[in-house]
């Protein structure tokens, strides 16, 4: 039997004395899990700038007639490289299409995505608003709430502003 060596060496003077990790199922269980929800994390953070974009771009579109890449920078506050890359990255999932040097345009799939993206804003604004949080207030805090609401969740803001508040269900 050899001795440790080295980096082995280090590591073997630093168990000596120490108990075993025990890998039992309920720890595994549990890394699968975070595992799953940092993956669905990502995933939402994805789905959520696909949103914010799509909802920029038909925002510009109805207000000057065409969406631009700097156009859509200055809108969100990034680099005409970042719009860029995340342009290409929404045109090869069909949410938009767009030539260099030319408007960008979102596709039946985008502006579907961009109206329900407009949609759950006003819910959860109009569901601010009747809180009595100011007008501006709701606004930003809609901007990160509306991506992280479930259907459920929107449905029963709705209830909420029919049966209680039923000046605060405006459409703009």
């Amino acid at each position: 039997m050899s001795s440790p060596s080295g980096k082995n060496l280090q590591n073997h003077k630093a168990s000596v004395g120490r108990k075993p990790l025990l890998r039992t199922k309920s720890v595994e269980q549990r890394a699968r899990t975070v595992a799953a929800g940092q993956r669905r994390t990502r995933q939402q953070h994805a789905q959520e700038r696909a949103e914010d974009y799509v909802e920029a771009i038909a925002e510009l579109i109805d207000s000057v007639g065409e969406a631009r890449a700097t156009d859509i920078a200055k809108r969100m506050g990034v680099s005409h490289v970042t719009v860029i890359q995340t342009v290409r990255r929404l045109r090869i999932k069909g949410l938009l299409q767009s030539e260099p040097y030319r408007s960008i345009f979102l596709t039946p799939e985008g502006r579907a995505m961009a109206s329900a993206s407009r949609k759950r804003h006003k819910i959860v604004v109009n569901f601010l608003c009747a809180l009595g949080i100011s007008e501006a207030v709701a606004q930003q805090d809609a901007e990160g709430i509306e991506h992280h609401c479930s259907k459920e969740t929107l449905r029963a803001f709705e209830r909420f502003l029919a049966e209680s508040h039923p000046n605060h269900l405006r459409s703009g």
